[in-house]
């Protein structure tokens, strides 16, 4: 089979796998400017509600690239078809089915010391080449990374609100993951992450350890955004309140769900959110629940 045969044969490979004509495929790698909306947003300081600035006063904004409907519906079929099929490890909450924020946070119950820090510009952050290189390392051929490539990334980034661009993330940190897990499991270190935001725990105080989990972080090629990284007890953990017996809601949160309680909408997502979190702190062998 010569070069221009693979090719066919790999692009009819991957029409297959997403269910879409290869010739309407072809169309969209070759014009993926027409298939995106981009936008910025000033950012917003959630404590303060004012717009965030730099040191020069210049505001802060956040760029959006959103993929067209067919472009969309392509990523979709990615998602569900290829990407949500490769395994990730256990201490990866985000982008995963039946994990989240709450499965994320419920694992560093009990643990006293905490450490939380995110990842600045984490999807900006990857470059198609990353992207690229990780569907390489799973087997796939140079082509059909190629094209997959192309359909998920824009700009030589991940887009931030595509479909596809939380798995993508996940798989390009899974190398990284490997790392701080290992180091973590020798050190006793309870590790974590939903998408961009890191959590570490244990009941004794690893403060020693800390620059060497920052630094394996920044080895990696990825960006630490101090200002969000800290190191205490009792902390909120991806929007939720940890505690050594329980985890809840904030009581911003809560205030909002008894209010939702008493009003007359038949769709109360507050007051379901704040049950699905005190679930977990149900006691399996009493049946009984920590408040």
């Amino acid at each position: 089979m010569n070069s221009s045969q693979f090719k066919k044969s790999e692009l009819k490979r991957l029409s297959a796998e997403i269910g879409f004509k290869t010739d309407f495929i072809e169309s969209i790698v070759n014009n993926l400017d027409n298939y995106y909306n981009e936008w910025a947003e000033e950012k917003i300081d959630k404590k303060t509600g004012e717009v965030k600035r730099y040191k020069d006063g210049m505001i802060k904004k956040r760029v959006f690239k959103a993929p067209k409907r067919d472009l969309k519906i392509i990523q979709t079929r990615i998602k569900n078809r290829i990407l949500s099929k490769i395994e990730l490890p256990d201490n990866v909450h985000g982008g995963v089915k039946k994990r989240s924020n709450i499965t994320n946070a419920k694992q560093h119950q009990g643990n006293k010391y905490q450490l939380t820090t995110d990842l600045q510009d984490f999807y900006p952050s990857i470059s198609s080449k990353q992207v690229y290189t990780t569907f390489l390392a799973l087997g796939y051929s140079n082509y059909f990374s190629s094209l997959i490539t192309k359909l998920t990334t824009w700009k030589n980034e991940l887009p931030q609100g595509t479909p596809t661009s939380p798995h993508l993330a996940n798989l390009v940190f899974l190398k990284t993951d490997a790392v701080l897990i290992e180091f973590c499991n020798n050190e006793g270190v309870t590790y974590t992450r939903y998408v961009d935001d890191l959590t570490f725990s244990s009941q004794q105080d690893f403060r020693p350890h800390l620059n060497t989990i920052l630094e394996i972080i920044k080895v990696g090629g990825f960006n630490i955004n101090y200002r969000k990284t800290k190191y205490e007890g009792n902390q909120n953990i991806t929007g939720i309140d940890v505690f050594l017996h329980k985890i809840d809601a904030p009581q911003a949160i809560i205030e909002r769900a008894e209010q939702e309680k008493i009003s007359d909408s038949g769709i109360k997502p507050l007051t379901n959110y704040v049950n699905n979190i005190r679930k977990t702190n149900i006691r399996k062998n009493k049946r009984k629940l920590i408040i």
